[in-house]
């Protein structure tokens, strides 16, 4: 069931197998055209209209609210686990002295 079925060809070896012959296809004289003469005004490479200018301002508004909220949540967990350490290092502090004056 899980062996392998290998292709089998059905001809043999050596015996090329005919293509369709196609003719020689002439392509027209390309006349050459001449190029289109660069605009000489300087123009910046954006340009910016003040509605695009206030929806990038938003979306750059956006983004530093999101990544701060992130920032400020990764250091509040890290505040969080550092003071629940501090309380069980007091804890097992004053258990084991407690269990070394009870000797």
């Amino acid at each position: 069931m899980l062996q392998p079925r290998i292709p089998v060809n059905p001809l043999p070896p050596g015996h090329p197998i005919p293509t369709a012959r196609t003719e020689p296809v002439t392509t027209p004289a390309v006349v050459p055209v001449a190029a289109p003469v660069p605009s000489t005004t300087p123009r910046s490479s954006v340009q910016l209209t003040p509605g695009s200018a206030v929806a990038l301002a938003a979306g750059g508004g956006a983004v530093v609210l999101v990544v701060g909220a992130v920032l400020v949540s990764m250091l509040l967990a890290v505040a969080i686990s550092a003071a629940s350490i501090a309380v069980v290092a007091v804890v097992l502090r004053l258990l084991v002295r407690d269990m070394q004056k009870g000797r």
